[in-house]
């Protein structure tokens, strides 16, 4: 008991003090709820930015290392096969809205079924190109990207429930990978 008391003490010496007139005042109290709050604030600014940055540069270091090339030129394409000025944008606007969806998942629910399928689809996206592309493989990647749709049709309505702006975030997302996987099937299936 004896041992309590002078650190119950210290603790109240640090956040109060005593003013001319002998009154006890208070300081540091309010300013440390604050403070907390604006570390709080800080911190969650700070994972947004490196949700923000990161999921793009992923997406960017992916595109840059797997790259169509030749092998992908000389495929005989379908009818609607869109010119290849029109991936990069595309990408680059997903993948910031996948880093949102991603952002408010970590902050609902970090280690939640929702968070571990936003990453399943991030692990999913990012293996598509270099089987795709570096390995050749359109049989394989068909099947990631069936999965990746899937992943993202789960994520879509697991978080309709509790977030749906992070839900409609991956709709366009879902969109074009649904786009993407017809376009895989028929180029497996032209050449």
């Amino acid at each position: 008991m004896l041992g309590i008391v002078p650190r119950r003490c210290q603790c109240l010496d640090r956040i109060s003090c005593r003013s001319k007139d002998g009154a006890l005042t208070m300081h540091g109290a309010h300013n440390g709820a604050l403070g907390q709050d604006g570390e709080r604030k800080r911190g969650r600014w700070s994972r947004c930015a490196a949700f923000l940055c990161l999921v793009p540069a992923a997406g960017l270091l992916i595109g840059v290392l797997n790259r169509p090339g030749a092998w992908y030129a000389a495929l005989n394409k379908p009818s609607f096969n869109p010119p290849d000025a029109v991936f990069a944008p595309v990408w680059t606007i997903l993948f910031l809205l996948i880093a949102v969806a991603g952002f408010r998942t970590f902050e609902a629910e970090p280690r939640g079924k929702s968070m571990r399928l936003w990453g399943l689809q991030m692990i999913l996206n990012f293996a598509w190109s270099p089987i795709f592309f570096s390995l050749h493989r359109m049989d394989v990647a068909l099947g990631v990207i069936v999965a990746l749709l899937a992943v993202i049709l789960a994520f879509v309505w697991r978080r309709w429930q509790t977030d749906r702006l992070a839900a409609m975030l991956f709709i366009p997302y879902a969109g074009w990978v649904g786009f993407a996987t017809l376009l895989n099937m028929s180029l497996l299936r032209l050449n």
